[in-house]
């Protein structure tokens, strides 16, 4: 059997060479998957247009490669990206899994992010872009203070949440750096991240 084919989307700023997504991109190569990690464009004022058209090329890459199962693992804006561009993923660019790790939320308050909001994100275009969307995100974001990811982002596109209680938004300055849960996920050795 392939081992899967990976995209990871990092979030505003990058991830950098100490951040979980870095860790994850040679934890997978290491086990046989074919991995794409690009550097969306001007990372420190991203455009959504621009990520957007970054997100098609990489999908339709990913569909290129042969291999097994597309995943699809995004951090923080890499997320408000998926759910922005859910509704225009073709069918070509479908995917068997996506996570959503530490979205933010509108009231971030912060300016280089207000381009990507509102989202339009719908259930349905949610569900048609990826078989299992998986929520990942902590009780205490700094990037979500008003709301929680999980109820602004949770109930209403039906995802149930894995909350990881105390985490702030699951980066480097959070702790994460390895995270062995989530190339277990990846790699389709577990199914939650929480509990």
């Amino acid at each position: 059997m392939s081992g899967p084919r990976v995209l990871i989307l990092h979030g505003w700023q990058g991830s950098g060479p100490d951040h979980w997504q870095s860790w994850l991109a040679g934890e997978l190569r290491a086990a046989g998957a074919t991995v794409r990690y690009p550097d969306l464009p001007a990372c420190d004022e991203p455009c959504p247009d621009r990520w957007a058209s970054a997100l098609h090329e990489e999908l339709a890459g990913l569909a290129a490669d042969p291999g097994g199962e597309r995943v699809v693992c995004c951090h923080s804006l890499g997320c408000v990206l998926w759910l922005r561009e859910a509704a225009r993923i073709r069918p070509a660019e479908h995917v068997e899994r996506v996570a959503l790790v530490a979205p933010p939320c509108p009231g971030a308050k912060v300016p280089e992010l207000a381009g990507f909001y509102p989202t339009g994100a719908e259930r349905g275009s949610v569900e048609a872009a990826a078989d299992t969307t998986r929520l990942v995100c902590s009780d205490d974001d700094p990037y979500c203070p008003q709301t929680g990811a999980a109820q602004h982002w949770g109930a209403p596109l039906g995802l149930e949440p894995d909350v990881l209680l105390g985490q702030g938004h699951l980066n480097i300055e959070a702790g994460y750096g390895p995270w062995p849960a989530m190339a277990d996920w990846v790699l389709g050795r577990r199914q939650r991240f929480a509990g």
